[in-house]
């Protein structure tokens, strides 16, 4: 057995969405994973993770993980983000994991983020300077609440979002128009305006979901909440919204308190919590 680490490669793209489809979510077509493996935003990313080949099975592809990288723009000071993505490698491969892992933390210059590990991952990073981020979660019912004339307006429409919003937001919305499981929303009140992204999320075999995934003005979004709620029911055919506290900067009423959400890591020595959001990374590209 002969087992290298190799970078993904645009070439490799096709040969590693084959794999994940076999090997790591089979809902999702290779079509979809390689379509995701490729970021829309502008960014000069070194590879798309990091994937273990058996040179012994004509180079076969037996293990990936993948990474998401962006430029970030954060408090005036520019950032280089590596947010780490799904991980899978074939059983009898599993010696050779951490060696993915360390591939991409030896990448020098970023600051990282794993917004999916799963429980098996989190102590793993936890031994490598890993610390969580708030991830208490809100499960509010989306209900069709009065739409009162001259309050709130929300708008799913592309013209009306190009039109409403400048900036930075403006400039999140373009980057992230085409990623394969972004949903784009703006709500607006007066001279204001909250960009919302969330995701259609099925967790564990219920029922479609909305889960947010960045909010840009939560005082916005709490005046507008119960208005998008409306919106992802009638609109979107969403009958509850998933949201952390920490995205809303609130907790939407009605709303029932989740006693495991899933967690959530980075390591940087530069950044702190509050100023990683969840943009640029595997869930706005991956609609698993």
């Amino acid at each position: 057995m002969v087992v290298r680490v190799a970078p993904i490669t645009a070439a490799d793209v096709p040969s590693v969405a084959e794999f994940l489809h076999g090997n790591l979510n089979s809902r999702l077509s290779a079509a979809t994973w390689a379509r995701s493996l490729r970021p829309p935003w502008p960014v000069q990313a070194p590879n798309h993770g990091f994937m273990l080949v058996d040179d012994a099975k004509d180079a076969a592809v037996v293990g990936a993980y993948l990474a998401f990288y962006a430029d970030r723009m954060i408090d005036g000071e520019q950032r280089a983000l590596c947010n780490l993505g799904g991980w899978s490698v074939l059983p009898e491969y599993r010696f050779h994991s951490v060696r993915l892992l360390k591939a991409l933390l030896a990448q020098d210059g970023y600051d990282f983020t794993d917004l999916s590990p799963s429980g098996t991952v989190v102590p793993i990073n936890t031994r490598l300077h890993f610390e969580f981020l708030d991830t208490t979660l809100a499960l509010v019912p989306n209900l069709p609440w009065p739409s009162l004339p001259g309050r709130c307006r929300v708008s799913a429409d592309p013209g009306v979002i190009e039109r409403t919003l400048t900036g930075a937001d403006l400039r999140h919305y373009r980057d992230h128009v085409d990623a394969a499981a972004a949903r784009h929303v703006v709500i607006r009140y007066g001279g204001r305006w909250c960009y919302v992204v969330f995701r259609r999320d099925r967790p564990k075999n219920l029922p479609l979901f909305a889960s947010i995934v960045y909010a840009s003005d939560p005082a916005v979004l709490r005046r507008g909440f119960r208005q998008l709620s409306r919106h992802l029911l009638l609109r979107q055919g969403l009958p509850a919204t998933l949201v952390e506290l920490r995205v809303a900067d609130h907790r939407p009423a009605p709303s029932i308190l989740l006693g495991s959400p899933r967690r959530k890591m980075f390591r940087s020595a530069h950044l702190k919590p509050e100023q990683i959001d969840y943009l640029y990374s595997e869930l706005v590209c991956v609609p698993f």
